[in-house]
């Protein structure tokens, strides 16, 4: 059975993999958002929903941009669903192993 945490802002670590939900598009706070994914080592980031596609490429921005080249690995499922987004996260292994968290943004 999956397990599945929805979470907006927490102070705790977040997983290693997340589902990023976008339930209204792209607006301001993804920057801060993309800067505690990587205080936290978070690995991969799979975007669903609104405007997908531009959130995936302007996180991509956000964590090159920083000079630090620590990069996760990012996709967009543009006609997907949160499903098909939580099952791709979860079939990742190696150094993308680890729990998968779904964060509303």
């Amino acid at each position: 059975m999956l397990e599945l945490h929805i979470t907006e802002h927490k102070q705790v670590p977040y997983a290693k993999k997340i589902v990023l939900r976008s339930r209204w598009g792209f607006r301001p706070g993804l920057d801060t958002l993309i800067a505690e994914f990587k205080r936290d080592g978070v690995q991969f980031i799979a975007v669903v929903g609104k405007d997908c596609d531009i959130i995936e490429d302007i996180i991509d921005e956000l964590c090159l941009g920083d000079g630090e080249g620590q990069a996760a690995l990012t996709c967009s499922h543009v006609d997907g669903t949160l499903d098909e987004a939580l099952s791709l996260a979860q079939s990742l292994n190696g150094r993308y192993s680890g729990d998968v968290e779904v964060v509303e943004f």
